[in-house]
């Protein structure tokens, strides 16, 4: 046992030393500073919202996101008794790891020019969104692989994420500024299928795992506080352009309000022990916020963000409750961390509302905004219906991208 210890000590710290110099490599012969003053660049970003946008307005951006992405969702792992600290360690390895292969791997498909990288914060936005979507697939596994597949897990994750972000913002002109699409349910059914393949029978104990004692409460207390306190930031990324009032912001935070009512709500009802948990709080909070991830710019309406909110609020401790035995003893699939409740579905319920809101945007509703939203709508190369249908496309695009990434990661 001591030698089989030694040689995973011995297997990390090789891989990790031998992609950090690939990767120090790499940056030395791509990566260079992006001038910020360069219209070229601009026609080339990851998503057409981000042309015409405030650089300096980035800066606060990408530290919001950045704090998201490695606390809300390093946090969001430690609820488990058995790893705890452990779990949130990892977590700092992968988006050390992401971060940088991600810029290199985006920076390849939307910031290369004549033969260089320019890096800037709206490309390391764009790193950061894709950190998110493999901290998401990493909770389907956690506690079954270790760090060394984690790291090959991150290696083909990253790749696949850019892929499927590449086909449908770039090819299909999909709009998807908060990721409901590229982010939350990729990165579910990424972890998803990549859990399945490894399924252990004797493995299949979420609830044991979990503990009620004052370590997860703490971490779930810190990480739901970070969520509603970063999420608008992460969803609207994006979308900022002029002094325009971000749409995104305030739907985003009417969706968490809603949708941390409803746990309170459903959970007396479904928990004998009547005391809404702070983990169930977090899991509603993850929800509510993935549900806006594509329809947060759009014209969805406070009311509408609301109703939004509060049936993805639902779907965690629903899901938990009857949809997860079923997917254990079913289909063989064990989900660490309830991605599958948390990110895909509500996920998917975002797409689709998403889908919605194009098919009744109109110009007269959504008037300059119209450009930022749907480009290529305002550009007349393309109608409402038309944009919504590819909106719809991106959903089984993302969901085949995801299976068949996660089996062949797994």
């Amino acid at each position: 046992m001591p030698e089989h210890t030694t040689a995973s000590r011995l297997q990390l710290s090789g891989l990790c030393f031998l992609l950090q110099i690939l990767l120090i490599i790499l940056f030395a012969v791509f990566v260079r500073y992006s001038p910020e003053s360069s219209p070229s660049l601009c026609s080339q970003q990851l998503n057409c919202s981000l042309r015409k946008t405030d650089a300096g307005s980035q800066h606060p951006r990408f530290r919001d996101v950045h704090l998201q992405a490695l606390l809300g969702f390093g946090l969001l792992v430690a609820f488990l008794s058995r790893y705890g600290p452990g779990s949130v360690a990892i977590s700092i390895l992968l988006v050390a790891f992401a971060i940088q292969w991600a810029i290199l791997i985006q920076g390849f498909l939307y910031f290369f020019l004549n033969g260089k990288i320019y890096v800037g914060a709206q490309s390391m936005v764009s790193a950061d969104f894709c950190t998110a979507t493999i901290l998401i697939s990493t909770g389907a596994v956690l506690g079954r692989v270790n760090p060394v597949q984690m790291l090959l897990l991150t290696l083909l994750g990253v790749t696949l994420f850019t892929l499927n972000e590449y086909i449908l913002l770039s090819l299909m002109g999909v709009s998807d500024s908060g990721g409901s699409l590229t982010v939350h349910t990729f990165g579910a059914y990424f972890g998803l299928m990549v859990s399945r393949i490894l399924h252990q029978p004797h493995m299949d104990k979420r609830k044991q795992q979990q503990d009620t004692g004052h370590q997860p409460d703490f971490f779930a207390v810190v990480g739901t506080i970070y969520l509603w306190i970063f999420w608008p930031s992460f969803t609207s990324a994006t979308t900022v352009r002029d002094n325009a009032e971000p749409w995104a912001v305030l739907n985003t935070y009417f969706s968490l309000a809603a949708s941390t009512l409803a746990t309170f709500v459903l959970s007396p009802v479904l928990h004998e022990e009547g005391t809404v948990r702070m983990v169930q709080i977090q899991d509603a909070t993850l929800a509510g916020a993935a549900v806006m991830g594509m329809a947060g710019e759009m014209l969805v309406t406070p009311f509408g963000a609301l109703v939004a909110g509060f049936l993805a609020g639902l779907i965690p401790l629903l899901g938990f409750r009857f949809l997860t035995p079923v997917l254990c003893s079913k289909l063989k699939t064990q989900d660490t961390c309830g991605v599958h409740n948390i990110h895909g579905l509500p996920g998917i319920l975002g797409a689709l509302l998403g889908t919605l809101l194009t098919a009744l945007a109109t110009a007269d509703a959504y008037g300059g905004r119209l450009e930022l939203v749907f480009p290529l709508v305002a550009q007349g190369s393309r109608t409402v219906t038309d944009q919504a249908l590819n909106q719809l496309c991106a959903l089984p695009v993302t969901l085949l991208l995801a299976m068949l990434g996660g089996s062949l990661t797994g």
